[in-house]
């Protein structure tokens, strides 16, 4: 069906995330439900916290294997924050922990030398060109809120970075996954922009 599941799994408020894919014109549905998931067109993982948390809910819930099957059979899937961090291989938050797998890579925290959580408006610097940052500009701001960071094993997969101490990977594009660390839905004109690009990409908007 012609809808976009916004996965609900308990890791975070998500009334803000539906708002601002809402006011870019998809149809979401707010959801903990694997067979709603299944019917999707479009996935978006949202997510605050604990890794751990994170994967022992989706397996609770039963949405592990849904999500899984969308992304594999090539339906756009969107991940913010957490949900970036879910699709790479394992994370060492709390000890390690197993994620989705989908992309090589792994999760780790960010440089002791920085404040951590890393909290407020910071910068995107473009790796690769893309539709997804059509409109976006190198050095446009941001907002993020997260204490770890993604390793993608493949340059190729990296479309922005930002600096905080030093450089780490602010978001990720591979066939038809698109994963940012920051979060759109609170980066104002700039995160509406990126959430626009996406839903226009995927065609699951015609006209904004």
């Amino acid at each position: 069906m012609d809808y976009t599941a916004l996965i609900d799994y308990g890791m975070g408020n998500l009334r803000s995330v539906e708002k601002a894919l809402e006011y870019v014109g998809l149809k979401v549905i707010r959801t903990s439900d694997a067979d709603v998931v299944k019917g999707a067109r479009a996935v978006v993982l949202p997510g605050v916290g604990a890794f751990r948390d994170a994967m022992e809910n989706l397996h609770r819930l039963n949405l592990y294997g849904p999500i899984l099957s969308h992304i594999e059979k090539g339906k756009p899937f969107l991940g913010i924050c957490l949900g970036l961090q879910l699709l790479f291989e394992r994370s060492f938050e709390f000890g390690e922990e197993k994620g989705f797998g989908v992309l090589e890579g792994e999760v780790v925290l960010l440089p002791p030398k920085v404040k951590i959580p890393h909290i407020g408006w910071n910068q995107l610097w473009k790796k690769k060109n893309s539709s997804l940052l059509e409109g976006i500009k190198d050095g446009d701001f941001v907002y993020f809120v997260h204490s770890y960071r993604v390793v993608p094993k493949r340059a190729e997969v990296i479309l922005t970075t930002t600096d905080y101490g030093e450089e780490f990977v602010s978001s990720v594009e591979y066939e038809n996954i698109f994963a940012v660390q920051f979060h759109p839905e609170k980066s104002q004109r700039v995160g509406l922009k990126i959430l626009q690009n996406w839903a226009l990409a995927k065609g699951l908007i015609y006209n904004f």
